[in-house]
């Protein structure tokens, strides 16, 4: 084989966010049901960091390529003082936990460690200059989430940080008008899917990406409990900006009473990897139109393992997040799945999985189950808490090292999670001076451990 033949190999990477130390349960993402239902709960930032180690070691451990992406600098000083909180650090916390605590736990949210948010990411293959590119997620639809996206950039930046071979975006520029399907409302790869003509999902070969949004000008109908968060117009400016034929793009419409159920991504009733979809009935507004659509843009290799409602109701795909599993393709082609150990708990969503597994038209060979709970409890399984990256060995040489995974650096941040993080945490915490302190000292080391730079605004200020 050639060296420029060898520059091509394509392969996939997950890169997961790390929970960071401030991890709570606040309840701020409205029609995340596991969310609201867990507001108030006292959350474990060790034990949830842990567990999200222990995932990322697992897919490691299936021959994958696994990198990591740092916690935020939480609480987040800088919009507390944006809203008019003057004096030294501890007296901003005193007085906004006392004026406004909403607004508090807003700014300690540990919200970035669901990377599936970080940006939408569209590969080399598929773009008009060659290189892969990043489309920070402007994530308006929430406050504590609108507030990410200049240091998501900043993370992405030093880790994807060969300009010859990567380019990432700001955010789109975000809106206030609420499900006028008209702005550019941006949730990033969780509303996101790119599919290939064979099982692999590597940055080698072109690929058709799949953009799904809650809303549009044109739409008939829309959510009328829950908002949607995705917009049409979102979607094709992602693909624009990084150069994506338009006639490898299949734009469809989320069901509108999926979101109402709580559904409030893409990604928690769809996932699809290489040349398989797997989905719930209750998906797509026009489910009939989009599986086609869908089967001629990708072609006669295109996959289908649909549940349906009998199998499993709107309200148990929810609750056992299902569809927020990884769906990976393995070294021997065929592919795993990743679920939450909920979806192993109900007797009916285990029996779903192992049908599509029993039935061989479909390359899924294998399911396996990880206790996430604590990221559960807030909204986001397995699917939530990792940023897909089709990559080439040639790109990977561009990538920062220092930010993949292997047994020593698993270790060292085992090790760093232990020294800093707190074992319990409660709504009262957020306040305390020392949780911020320690939130910093442990961001800075991290910074130092994955070779980031100075990326948080308490370092560069």
């Amino acid at each position: 084989m050639s060296s420029e033949a060898s520059a091509n190999i394509g392969f996939e990477a997950n890169f997961d966010g790390l929970v960071g130390p401030t991890h709570s349960y606040a309840g701020l993402s409205y029609g995340n049901v596991a969310s609201a239902r867990n507001q108030g709960a006292k959350s474990s930032p060790r034990r949830a960091a842990l567990q999200g180690i222990t995932k990322m070691e697992t897919v490691a451990a299936l021959g994958l390529v696994q990198g990591v992406l740092p916690p935020h600098e939480r609480p987040h000083l800088p919009t507390l003082r944006a809203h008019g909180f003057t004096g030294s650090d501890a007296d901003v916390l005193s007085k906004v936990a006392k004026e406004d605590p909403v607004l508090l736990a807003r700014v300690s949210s540990a919200s970035a460690m669901w990377t599936a948010n970080a940006a939408t990411v569209l590969p080399s293959a598929d773009t008009q200059d060659g290189r892969t590119h990043f489309v920070t997620a402007n994530l308006r639809a929430m406050f504590h989430r609108a507030i990410e996206p200049p240091t998501t950039a900043r993370a992405l930046r030093a880790i994807f940080r060969d300009h010859a071979r990567f380019e990432v975006h700001e955010a789109l520029p975000s809106s206030t008008a609420e499900n006028s399907g008209n702005d550019f409302g941006d949730e990033g790869a969780a509303n996101h899917t790119r599919f290939t003509v064979s099982t692999g999902n590597g940055g080698g070969v072109a690929g058709v990406h799949f953009f799904v949004y809650g809303a549009a000008r044109e739409s008939a109908r829309i959510p009328s409990k829950f908002p949607a968060r995705q917009t049409r117009a979102a979607s094709a400016q992602v693909a624009a900006l990084s150069g994506v034929d338009s006639k490898r793009c299949v734009f469809a419409q989320q069901n509108a009473d999926a979101i109402d159920a709580g559904v409030f991504h893409n990604d928690v009733i769809a996932v699809g990897n290489g040349n398989m979809l797997f989905c719930h009935e209750s998906a797509f507004e026009d489910r009939r139109g989009t599986l086609d659509a869908l089967r001629h843009a990708v072609g006669e290799a295109f996959v289908v393992a649909e549940i349906s409602r009998d199998e499993v109701t709107l309200e148990e795909a929810v609750k056992s997040y299902l569809f927020n599993s990884q769906l990976l393709t393995l070294p021997n082609k065929t592919m795993a799945l990743v679920c939450p150990i909920e979806c192993e708990e109900n007797p009916r969503v285990k029996a779903a999985i192992d049908r599509v597994i029993a039935d061989r038209t479909n390359p899924l060979a294998h399911a396996m189950y990880l206790d996430v709970r604590e990221s559960m409890r807030n909204g986001g399984g397995p699917a939530c808490l990792r940023l897909r990256v089709p990559l080439t060995t040639d790109s990977f040489a561009g990538v920062n090292q220092s930010a993949i995974l292997d047994a020593s650096k698993l270790a060292q941040l085992r090790a760093w999670v232990e020294r800093h993080y707190r074992e319990e945490l409660s709504a009262e915490d957020l306040a305390d001076p020392a949780l911020l302190r320690e939130s910093r000292d442990a961001l800075d080391e991290l910074t130092r451990l994955l070779d980031l730079g100075s990326i948080y605004e308490f370092q560069r200020s």
